[in-house]
């Protein structure tokens, strides 16, 4: 995708939910983000849902990125797409990665979440489908 399509860069909140505390993986996939031109806002450890999708909307994010570990994914991402919608955050991508499996995966899918990544994903394949989807879902 060129760049040049875009007027500005394209916004990514990344979070972690709840009481997993190990975000080496989240500030990695944030720098790589960064390095690929976006703007990042890290929002840190033990984010509620609440949390994380006011931030994006104060942030006027294009895309969520929750990082997730704990196992709780199938009540997080949930939470935060009933929240997105609540806010009509219609144009906004919900995505991340984690040790999900992938049954959970096609689940979360089906309800309204982006691609979710697994560990060992590209960095360059995560930040070509957020700048994919925002060219093609939102107007700016």
């Amino acid at each position: 995708m060129n760049e040049t399509t875009l007027k500005r860069p394209v916004r990514v909140l990344v979070a972690k939910v709840g009481l997993d505390g190990h975000d080496r993986g989240a500030k990695v996939i944030a720098a790589a983000l960064r390095d690929a031109g976006m703007e990042v806002i890290y929002t840190g450890l033990r984010q509620t849902p609440e949390m994380v999708v006011n931030a994006a909307l104060q942030e006027d994010a294009d895309a969520i990125g929750v990082s997730i570990l704990s196992g709780a994914h199938m009540t997080v991402f949930p939470k935060i797409l009933r929240l997105m919608k609540e806010k009509e955050m219609d144009d906004v991508l919900l995505t991340g990665g984690g040790i999900i499996p992938e049954d959970d995966m096609k689940e979360l899918n089906e309800m309204g979440v982006g691609k979710l990544f697994a560990p060992g994903a590209s960095t360059g394949n995560i930040a070509e489908y957020i700048k994919e989807w925002v060219k093609n879902h939102r107007s700016f």
